[in-house]
């Protein structure tokens, strides 16, 4: 049967009535973008790259989309594996008409309309003319990766980068003038990853390599870590992020003498299995949470995700391919007692913390709350919607949360937390999801038809509240 569909999507997408469409178009849709999070290549930033074609800047490492194609039963040949970039697009063009009510249908839509212009539903008919289409726009200037940057209207893009790179990309393109900023976050997963010891010591020459330190003790890692932190303080950096599965659980810490003890035998002794892991990594996580407000840091923890869980698929392509979960690991004391253990000596810098499971969406917005000093506006935040639950029913979930049990106008948004340079698309749809809900509540009644009031709130919420939480230099 043919499909007959006029523009996707249309104009008033997800605004389901006139307030929301009013707000949208006066107070939302042209704000700029503060990323303040995300996992774009620095140096395809810096080298301000083209791509060769579609496949390359919209399915190559999108572990969205490979989940959905290995459910339609398409071959990994045509996933991640040696099958040339126009059949790849072609098997996704096929399987977009049955991703209905999957958030990739929508962002689908989205991205082909805005940069490209295109208002066709994707599918195998389609597939063809749209791929040339978009590859001859690919090789033209205004698709370069900082003219798709600029277009969408983004002042900071603040990357994710490991304690021990360089940062020459963000070096390189501190001398251009692009338009907008790039600023460098620090991420120290691989120094918690204390329970797998080959790959922790693996990591810990690296560190040495990069600081010139010899590290034997936990004072010299410590010492190690300042010197980094430090060193990306001096690049610009003012965010740091973490990803864990739970927060450490500070009751089981130990006196320090035993947690350098237990560091030494982790360092030197063969096949050493950690007794007290959350020991010595809540006295390392602990150390860093320290200095990030000693340097005047937002802190970002993103919590709950369980990774890697296919070892079959793990061991063909390595991590970060789609097989991660939602976690139901309790969160609630470990996340009180750490933030506590911070707060009670006004070493607590702001702090954004990321739920990956919704049935403890309320737990973490009644948690950030508890932190709250008056020093600043929305000082703990419950962040937006993550991952798995970065779509519409997600997003919807965590700002009601939010809005009934702490301060919705505090917000600081949407973070795109992509990999993908097409996906500066998720911000306006986390606009129009925002601007439903509350034009929703106005036609409803249950807030006042007040255009300039609400306005007000929700340029905050898109653009203003971010820019004003961040000490960006």
């Amino acid at each position: 049967m043919e499909k007959q569909v006029k523009q996707w999507p249309a104009a008033d997408f997800i605004l389901q009535n006139e307030a929301a469409r009013r707000l949208y178009e006066e107070y939302a849709k042209d704000q700029p973008i503060i990323d303040y999070h995300c996992h774009l290549p620095p140096d395809e930033i810096a080298g301000n790259k083209k791509f060769e074609n579609l496949t390359q800047i919209w399915l190559k490492g999108d572990h969205y989309k490979w989940r959905a194609m290995r459910a339609l039963g398409v071959p990994e040949a045509l996933i991640t594996g040696a099958a040339s970039d126009h059949d790849k697009f072609m098997a996704w063009a096929k399987q977009v008409p049955k991703t209905v009510r999957n958030p990739l249908f929508h962002w689908t839509a989205m991205e082909l309309a805005n940069p490209f212009g295109i208002h066709q539903l994707l599918d195998e008919t389609s597939g063809a003319a749209i791929y040339e289409t978009c590859n001859s726009l690919l090789q033209t200037a205004a698709f370069s990766t900082q003219a798709l940057i600029r277009q969408r209207k983004v002042e900071i893009v603040g990357t994710t980068d490991d304690p021990c790179d360089t940062l020459l990309p963000h070096q390189n393109f501190a001398r251009q003038n692009a338009g907008f900023r790039m600023l460098p976050s620090f991420r120290p997963d691989p120094v918690l990853n204390v329970t797998h010891q080959g790959a922790w010591l693996a990591y810990l020459q690296k560190l040495e390599a990069v600081t010139g330190r010899s590290i034997k003790q936990l004072d010299d890692l410590l010492n190690a870590l300042d010197d980094r932190i430090r060193y990306f303080h001096e690049h610009g950096c003012r965010v740091a992020d973490l990803g864990i599965v739970q927060l450490p659980d500070l009751q089981q810490q130990r006196d320090r003498k035993q947690v350098e003890q237990e560091f030494r035998l982790l360092v030197s002794t063969k096949n050493y299995q950690v007794q007290y892991p959350d020991a010595l990594s809540g006295c390392i996580v602990l150390h860093l949470c320290r200095q990030y407000k000693k340097y005047g840091w937002v802190q970002q923890f993103h919590v709950g995700a369980i990774r890697n869980l296919n070892h079959r698929l793990l061991t063909q392509l390595g991590a970060d391919i789609g097989v991660d979960s939602i976690g139901d690991d309790q969160q609630a004391m470990r996340l009180a007692r750490f933030l506590n253990e911070l707060d009670k000596t006004d070493e607590l810098s702001k702090t954004i913390l990321y739920n990956l499971n919704p049935a403890l969406n309320e737990v973490f917005a009644s948690m950030a709350g508890n932190f709250n000093d008056g020093s600043c506006v929305g000082k703990i935040q419950f962040g937006s919607g993550w991952w798995f639950l970065d779509q519409k029913d997600g997003m919807e979930k965590q700002l009601n949360a939010l809005s009934t049990i702490g301060i919705l106008s505090a917000f600081i948004g949407m973070t795109t937390d992509s990999r993908s340079f097409l996906s500066y698309s998720r911000h306006d749809y986390f606009r129009r999801i925002l601007c439903n809900l509350v034009g929703t509540d106005m036609e409803k009644g249950l807030l006042p038809m007040d255009f300039s009031w609400m306005g007000e709130i929700i340029t905050a919420i898109c653009y203003t509240n971010a820019k004003n939480y961040f000490n960006f230099p």
